[in-house]
């Protein structure tokens, strides 16, 4: 075994102790919720156990972090994520900032202009406008949403967002599934009650 992979098996072990120590979850506690045994589990932790996948995919599953979060995370003490932006053809950008299957994911979102097109889906989406100006349908309605101001609605609606004109627009974009949304409810709006959006407070200075 070259020394490279070697490192990467041996940092395994802490990475899980640190993770579930993060969640404050005992060993018998993550046994109950991964069917791994808490003297494997504790074996893995210290290092004295080889992780295979059939033993780091339920571990996985269970802190709700993707696969090669375990495997290879950044090094212990640097703070920056190495985010990848994804560019598509009409040259929009989106570049994901939250990294758990299943669970709510967070994008900053550069939209390009576009031809509104309606779609559905399953799930619930946020959005917030940090530069430019966005349109939002939903269903027969629609409005403008400009910097600082947030809409929120279940895309089982006909709905399509992009800019309000040809310049583009740049949002932070949340979306979970059906039932998951965001902490922070939007006020209705006095024009139409079925966008919720508003404009959150001026920062408070000291």
């Amino acid at each position: 075994m070259d020394t490279e992979l070697e490192q990467i098996l041996d940092n395994i072990g802490p990475r899980l102790r640190t993770l579930r120590r993060d969640r404050g979850l005992t060993l018998e506690a993550l046994a109950t919720t991964t069917g791994i045994s808490v003297s494997t589990l504790s074996r893995l932790e210290s290092g004295r156990r080889r992780p295979t996948l059939d033993l780091l995919i339920p571990l996985a599953r269970a802190h709700r972090v993707a696969l090669d979060q375990l495997v290879a995370a950044p090094a212990t003490g640097d703070p920056r994520v190495h985010l990848t932006p994804l560019r598509r053809g009409d040259g929009s950008v989106l570049v994901p900032l939250t990294q758990y299957p299943g669970q709510v994911q967070v994008f900053k979102h550069v939209l390009a202009p576009r031809e509104a097109k309606l779609v559905t889906h399953d799930g619930y989406e946020w959005l917030y406008v940090l530069a430019g100006e966005l349109r939002l349908i939903l269903g027969e309605h629609e409005c403008t949403l400009r910097p600082g101001e947030v809409a929120e609605f279940d895309t089982r609606e006909p709905h399509w967002f992009g800019p309000a004109n040809s310049r583009a627009v740049e949002i932070l974009h949340l979306f979970g599934p059906q039932g998951d949304q965001a902490v922070v409810r939007a006020r209705p709006s006095a024009t139409d009650p079925t966008l919720a959006t508003t404009t959150p407070p001026p920062p408070r200075t000291s």
